[in-house]
């Protein structure tokens, strides 16, 4: 009975890579202000979600909309956005509340 080499079992595993949507903090974001002005462009990036999803809506109740689905798509998007953006916040004010309690 022969026992494989660690390599040769390792060989065809791919390792497993980031997909780039949340970024490792580093010490000179923080420093720099970076983190707040990538999460004010979150912000914004919610806000322009928000403006296509209105424009969709205001296609499809003119009947200029070729596709229906875009509209419910991009409602859907929108929605889980905003949803999203709340629990950060309240998970945020949460923290805060409780960093506000400790006793020095």
């Amino acid at each position: 009975m022969s026992i494989p080499a660690v390599s040769a079992v390792t060989a065809g595993i791919t390792p497993v890579t980031g997909t780039g949507y949340l970024s490792p903090a580093s010490g000179t974001q923080a420093a720099s202000g970076a983190g707040f002005a990538s999460a004010l462009g979150s912000v914004d990036q919610l806000q322009k979600l928000q403006s296509t999803t209105d424009a969709l809506a205001v296609k499809a109740v003119t009947g200029t909309l070729t596709d229906v689905h875009d509209y419910t798509i991009a409602a859907s998007e929108s929605k889980l956005a905003v949803e999203l953006t709340a629990a950060v916040r309240n998970k945020a004010i949460d923290a805060f509340t409780e960093i506000m309690r400790m006793q020095a």
